[in-house]
């Protein structure tokens, strides 16, 4: 197992994921698949400060981690939204787990004292994840997602790492 930084070779593995997840609405907004052309620029607006991960055993790409500014205003950028993907074949074995450690071990190597996670309300799992690690919940936005003709709320988590 290894966590590592993403690299260009790496986004048809992280858009397969990514696009796992669509179908199911509870962990992306996006309605349609995406391709990697069209995630080449949100690739390459990672760097060391906001990286992206992937999480990699015997050779096979089955997660991966961004760090996200929040914001885009100075007063932030101590703050990131963090997003986990996991492949539907991975999910459930404790990968959610790893990267979330990993997460918060890293946080302070890239200058970051508070995580932010979006999630669907109605995404228990996502949501149990972050509770299990300390998150609360900062806050909810009511129905502002519109997907098949019906609205969902947002759930908004939090945790200061100082």
């Amino acid at each position: 197992m290894t966590i590592r930084v993403a690299q260009r070779g790496d986004l048809q593995h992280i858009v397969d994921i990514y696009n796992e997840t669509i179908a199911g609405r509870m962990v992306t907004a996006d309605t349609e698949p995406t391709s990697v052309e069209q995630r080449l620029s949100w690739f390459d607006g990672h760097h060391p400060r906001r990286p992206l991960f992937v999480y990699e055993s015997e050779g096979e790409i089955l997660a991966w981690l961004s760090f996200k500014s929040f914001y885009g205003r100075p007063a932030y950028d101590q703050t990131c939204e963090i997003s986990i993907y996991i492949a539907t074949r991975a999910r459930g074995k404790g990968l959610g787990h790893t990267l979330m450690v990993f997460a918060q071990e890293h946080a302070p190597n890239i200058g970051v004292t508070t995580l932010l996670g979006f999630i669907f309300s109605h995404n228990t799992p996502s949501i149990n994840l972050f509770k299990k690690h300390g998150y609360s919940c900062w806050g909810e936005l009511p129905a502002v997602a519109l997907m098949d003709e019906e609205y969902y709320n947002l759930t908004i988590m939090g945790k200061h790492l100082y």
